[in-house]
């Protein structure tokens, strides 16, 4: 196993060598790219990789993992989704994560990933964390992407309940909405934005270094700060999760699949991934326990490391070199 501990990359610095630049999808929205490509005087990259995030995510907060992933010879891109980051918002408010349908970010997904084909060496892969991995399987199982190999990690393929049942949290969402609340916040920021929050620390990582990044950029960076999600985002992420709940659809989907999951995740329910990765055919699940919470990527260094060379494993079994 190789130690991914490297001291001297540095979190909260965009590399000198990664490009940012706008891309614009076929309506005319605007998005914003990272594009972080291999040395050309090297003897060509290892393939490419499209980095997906999460709810209310940016891709500064995963520089250390695409760097990971740069310094074995990957070309490493990561797109900031509609209404989230550097991608503008689609409510009133900036700070609230608004969507008409998941279905317009499946819809962004295939039409950047057509082109990325086109300009990025082979293989390519896709990686997508939580919301991200939601709509990377569903774009998937839906035939509107075609990679050689994906990796997922903590998918929301259902919300964890939190003593609910899901249909009353959808009916609650679907009521809200109905009486003109669909763009207003489903739950309550916290008092500070700006400063770590413990609880909220403990659902997403034990590292506090890593949990901080997040606010730096939010000082250094305030356009990519997003708080909750809108009562829309809520409704529209239960009607979405049910699509992903077909089972013909998942045993079509033949996509190499390697799936990262921790049993004690308080934000996405590990019993539906474990489900889903049964019905998969070509799915493997890499499983970790309570010394893991939601974002496995940015965990402490052990974590981390054996997830990134769980990564490193199965893309060498399964999308080798062309």
């Amino acid at each position: 196993m190789t130690d991914l501990k490297d001291e001297r990359f540095d979190r909260r610095s965009v590399p000198a060598d990664a490009m940012e630049a706008p891309w614009i999808g076929p309506d005319g929205w605007e998005f914003r790219e990272l594009d972080w490509l291999q040395d050309k005087t090297q003897d060509g990259p290892r393939g490419s990789i499209l980095f997906m995030t999460g709810r209310a995510d940016f891709y500064e907060k995963y520089l250390e993992t695409l760097h990971d992933f740069h310094v074995r010879g990957w070309n490493v891109t990561s797109v900031d989704w509609r209404g989230q980051g550097g991608s503008g918002r689609c409510g009133p408010h900036p700070h609230v994560g608004h969507i008409d349908d998941f279905a317009t970010w499946v819809g962004d997904l295939g039409a950047f990933f057509d082109q990325w084909r086109v300009s990025h060496p082979g293989p390519h892969v896709l990686i997508g964390h939580s919301m991200g991995g939601h709509l990377v399987l569903r774009a998937l199982t839906e035939q509107r992407i075609h990679p050689d190999a994906a990796i997922l990690s903590a998918p929301m393929l259902a919300p964890a309940g939190g003593g609910m049942p899901e249909w009353t949290a959808h009916l609650i969402a679907k009521i809200m909405c109905a009486i003109g609340r669909g763009k207003r916040r489903a739950w309550k920021p916290i008092e500070n934005p700006l400063e770590p929050y413990v609880p909220r620390q403990a659902l997403l990582t034990h590292d506090a270094d890593r949990y901080s990044d997040e606010f730096f950029w939010f000082r250094e960076r305030p356009f990519v700060r997003l708080g909750p999600a809108s009562w829309r985002w809520v409704e529209r992420a239960y009607a979405s999760t049910r699509l992903l709940c077909n089972r013909q659809r998942l045993m079509r989907m033949d996509i190499p699949t390697l799936v990262l999951a921790t049993s004690t995740d308080e934000l996405v329910d590990h019993a539906t991934i474990e489900r889903a990765v049964h019905l998969l055919p070509r799915a493997e699940l890499k499983l970790f326990g309570p010394e893991s919470a939601h974002e496995i990527f940015r965990e402490v260094d052990d974590i981390r490391s054996a997830a990134l060379n769980a990564c490193f494993a199965f893309l060498d079994r399964v999308a080798p070199k062309k």
